[in-house]
């Protein structure tokens, strides 16, 4: 695995139950396209548009693991990211996508993707069904994946640096310490929750619903390519 995701560990082995979509998921074309800089503009802008709405479910996802948990420890945490992502990464986000000529009013605006749409409700969808394990499991694709995504583009020889690829703020930001701290966070929880609440019983479960998170992923980097022709 990587020093992200520690050989042996309990995410480790959910993505050993699928290492072919893993692996589509974290070199995906889209992704190939922001490391060397060749990825169409349309498509950028059109994945940053729905990321936008993503947060929001995001931050939804967050709130039901509040009322899941069942320790104040895993409350807390649920209920800081709720906070992070709500007054600090989609302020971030709206900054971001200003650059890009996107203001926050027509990124509020645009017509969420079906597959957005199929994503962020399958992630609720398992969070209202389960427990905050299961939530958790369908969460990790996108907390831990872009961690590794970053890490990955930071480090490969052929990504492009600087002014000359445009990605080059999205590489730093999801390769930079502070986002893979929140990631290894995300890790340790998982490992944690699979302890008390009987992960090793439940692998079979949660590894279907780790693997189809996953496959979703794919989809939504596919849904920016499509949208560019």
């Amino acid at each position: 695995m990587t020093d992200l995701v520690p050989a042996g560990s309990f995410l480790a082995r959910l993505i050993d139950t699928c290492p072919g979509t893993w692996e589509r998921y974290t070199t995906h074309p889209f992704v190939a396209g922001m490391g060397d800089g060749s990825l169409p503009e349309a498509a950028f802008r059109h994945y940053l548009a729905q990321d936008y709405l993503f947060l929001i479910h995001f931050a939804r996802a967050y709130a039901l693991a509040v009322y899941k948990a069942d320790e104040l420890e895993d409350m807390r945490a649920a209920a800081a990211t709720v906070t992070a992502l709500l007054d600090g990464e989609m302020a971030l986000h709206v900054e971001y996508c200003a650059g890009w000529g996107l203001s926050e009013a027509e990124m509020a605006a645009v017509p969420e993707d079906p597959a957005c749409i199929a994503y962020t409700r399958f992630v609720l969808e398992r969070g209202m069904a389960g427990d905050l394990l299961d939530l958790q499991a369908a969460l990790a694709p996108c907390v831990v994946g872009y961690g590794v995504i970053g890490a990955r583009l930071a480090t490969d020889p052929a990504t492009r640096r600087g002014d000359a690829n445009p990605y080059d703020a999205w590489i730093g930001m999801y390769s930079g310490e502070e986002y893979l701290d929140v990631a290894r966070g995300a890790v340790a929880q998982l490992e944690r929750l699979a302890g008390k609440r009987g992960g090793e019983a439940r692998f079979a479960s949660l590894a279907k619903t780790f693997a189809a998170a996953t496959e979703l992923e794919v989809g939504f980097w596919q849904m920016g390519l499509d949208a560019a022709g």
